[in-house]
C-alpha cells in the first residue's frame, strides 16, 4: 500500500515539475517571440500606386534593453533552477530516506532560490496585468470611437435623406 502511494506521489511530483517547466518555457517563448524581427511593412500595389500599410505596435522594431538581458541571463535560469531543484528534491525524497534526514538543508536552499524567483514571477505577472489593462482601455476607446462614428454616420445619412426629400418637394412644387 505504501509503495503504491509513493509511486502516485512520485508521478504527481514529476507531472507538477513538468507542468511548471512547460509554463516557464511557454512564458520564455512568448517573451522571445515578442522581440524577434518581424515583417516591418507590407506593400500593396494597385493601379500603379504603392501604399504602405502603417506599422502597428506589434511590428515596431525595439532594441534590446538591459532588462531583456537581465531576464534571459539571470531571471529565467533562476526560475528554472528553482522549479527543477524543488522537483528533484521531491523526487529524491520519495526515493531515498537519507534525503529526508537532511530535508532542512534542502528546504533552506529551495527557499533561498525561491525568494528571488517568486519576485521575478510576481513582476512578470504584474507586467502581464498592466498589458491586459492597456488592451482593455484601448478596446474601450476603440469601441467608443466606433459608436461615435456610427452615430455621426447615421445623423449624416438622415440629413442627406432629409435634404434629398426637401429637394424633391421643391422640384415637385415647381412643376
Amino acid at each position: 500500500m505504501i509503495d503504491w502511494m509513493t509511486t502516485i506521489l512520485e508521478i504527481t511530483a514529476l507531472v507538477s515539475a513538468l507542468a511548471a517547466m512547460t509554463i516557464v518555457l511557454t512564458m520564455t517563448y512568448a517573451y522571445v517571440r515578442k522581440y524577434l524581427p518581424k515583417k516591418i511593412t507590407e506593400v500593396k500595389v494597385t493601379k500603379k500606386t504603392i501604399e504602405e500599410k502603417p506599422m502597428s505596435k506589434d511590428t515596431a522594431s525595439e532594441g534590446v534593453t538591459f532588462n531583456d538581458i537581465f531576464m534571459f541571463m539571470i531571471a529565467v535560469p533562476l526560475v528554472l533552477l528553482w522549479v527543477g531543484f524543488a522537483g528533484f528534491v521531491i523526487h529524491s525524497g520519495l526515493q531515498d530516506d537519507s534525503v529526508l534526514e537532511q530535508i532542512e538543508g534542502y528546504t533552506t536552499l529551495i527557499a533561498i532560490l525561491g525568494g528571488p524567483a517568486l519576485l521575478i514571477i510576481k513582476d512578470a505577472l504584474d507586467v502581464w496585468k498592466q498589458e491586459q489593462a492597456e488592451k482593455t482601455a484601448f478596446y474601450k476607446v476603440k469601441a467608443q470611437a466606433v459608436i461615435d462614428y456610427n452615430d455621426h454616420a447615421q445623423k449624416q445619412a438622415q440629413m442627406i435623406e432629409a435634404k434629398a426629400q426637401e429637394q424633391e418637394h421643391k422640384m415637385q412644387s415647381k412643376k
